[in-house]
């Protein structure tokens, strides 16, 4: 028979409930990577590691008030004065019961400027073909 295995969170979840999901985010962004349950304070990851095991910030505990997706860049804490994304992780029932942050960088970066830019690369390339 196989072993089916399963990951369970809850507004109570802790630091070691919580692993699984901010490693996979940070593994993939590559980002510094946070995470709390409503009820318990959570992990924050930077290059590879995890740095805290009792963590919470600002924004995390904002999206667990509000319920809502937020992009800020808070006035205090670890990453103050640094754009943050923050979304969160609900129930069936749509109650918050998590949030999950990363650093935000494509707050930073200028996208309209960027698709200008690629829109006459590709004019250039159009009419060097014709």
């Amino acid at each position: 028979m196989k072993k089916i295995t399963t990951l369970f969170i809850s507004e109570d979840s802790g630091p070691e409930d919580l692993e699984a999901i901010a490693v996979a985010v940070h593994s993939v962004t590559g980002l510094p990577t946070t995470i709390r349950s409503l009820k318990r304070k959570g992990l924050r990851l930077e290059k590879g590691e995890i740095l805290d095991r009792d963590y919470t910030g600002p924004v995390l505990e904002k999206v667990l008030e509000t319920n809502e997706v937020i992009h800020e860049v808070p006035t205090e804490g670890v990453y103050k004065g640094k754009h943050v994304v923050v979304a969160p992780i609900r129930s069936k029932d749509g109650k918050a019961i998590a949030a999950l942050g990363i650093v935000d960088i494509l707050a930073i970066i200028d996208l309209q400027s960027i698709f200008q830019e690629y829109t006459s690369v590709l004019q250039e390339v159009e009419n060097s073909e014709k």
